[in-house]
């Protein structure tokens, strides 16, 4: 399958694993990578750009294929050094840059320098076309329904695909609802070049987190997951737990009024706890309401061969299959 993304990155299949907090390590990406796609490493996982370097090292040694780094643009009060982590990206020969957060604009003239491809995430047309004017690459369009922030407007993917499709130039895929071939066939119908998955490739064999995760999005439905820190407009999507719960009280108490110290405990450096350790009940960790459609762990080849084997089949019968049906009709009524 050749897409305006695949001919970009040099990829096989048209989908691109999600840079995520605490599971975007080299196991998981050069999974994704060797099977085809483009496996994303997290580049804020690694605490300082000296151990980037060294997580992009040991990628390259487990797999020849390209894949990207994930650079998420934080708040000025919280800015790391990310010129110094450029310089680790671009050392490690790394072409393609996801970026998240905040706009990338700042940091795209050295992006572009060091010759890098730049996907940035938007949850909205208008950043999209934002991301388009600052010379960005490419962009993954997040549906309300993605896990982690979807912004603030609300728009499903059946929406904002085809918006962005009347409105882009450069390519885009499909974030948020992401699971499998009728995913993939849906994003391409509805204009996208491909498709970008988070939550799914939580739930695979390489994935380098804890069983208790892996289970926990096997178990849940598409029931399970909550909105959290929308009075701040700060809004993410989380699977439901304990701490969820208490943070959800919280959030009824204090209104209008919350503030971010108010659920600190909730949201404030759980991750290690719940990816390496398997506590679920340590706090609040991004999910996408395609948990529902998660019903296995396989390897990450296993995933990707799947889903490709089965949009082949989506598109070559059962839609042709519509096609063939609706022209025999006619031909009768003629």
């Amino acid at each position: 399958m050749k897409t305006r993304i695949t001919e970009m990155f040099h990829i096989e299949h048209p989908i691109i694993q999600a840079g995520m907090h605490f599971v975007g390590f080299a196991e998981l990406a050069s999974a994704v990578s060797s099977a085809g796609g483009l496996g994303i490493i997290t580049g804020l996982t690694q605490k300082t750009p000296e151990l980037l370097a060294k997580e992009i090292a040991r990628c390259h040694d487990m797999t020849d294929k390209p894949f990207g780094v994930n650079l998420t643009f934080l708040p000025a009060f919280t800015k790391p050094p990310y010129p110094e982590y450029i310089a680790a990206i671009r050392e490690g020969g790394i072409k393609i840059v996801e970026t998240a957060g905040r706009s990338p604009e700042e940091y795209m003239p050295a992006l572009k320098q060091a010759g890098m491809k730049v996907i940035h995430k938007c949850t909205s047309v208008r950043h999209s076309l934002k991301a388009e004017r600052i010379g960005c690459d490419a962009v993954s369009v997040d549906g309300f329904e993605c896990g982690g922030h979807p912004g603030e407007d609300d728009v499903p993917n059946m929406i904002l695909l085809p918006r962005a499709a009347e409105e882009l130039k450069i390519p885009f895929v499909a974030s948020g609802g992401m699971a499998d071939a009728r995913s993939l066939v849906a994003a391409l119908a509805l204009g996208a070049d491909g498709m970008n998955m988070g939550t799914r490739f939580i739930a695979t064999k390489e994935a380098p987190v804890h069983e208790n995760v892996k289970q926990a999005l096997v178990a849940a439905s598409e029931l399970d997951t909550r909105l959290i820190m929308r009075a701040i407009r700060n809004t993410e999507r989380v699977l439901k737990n304990a701490n969820v719960d208490r943070l959800l009280e919280i959030e009824r108490e204090k209104g209008a009024n919350l503030k971010i110290n108010d659920i600190h405990d909730q949201v404030a450096g759980v991750y290690p706890s719940i990816m390496l350790k398997g506590d679920m009940d340590a706090g609040a960790w991004s999910c996408g309401m395609v948990v529902g459609l998660i019903h296995d762990i396989p390897s990450v080849k296993e995933l990707i061969d799947r889903i490709m084997a089965e949009a082949e089949q989506i598109i070559t019968r059962r839609l042709a299959g519509f096609l063939s049906s609706d022209a025999a009709q006619v031909g009768r009524a003629a």
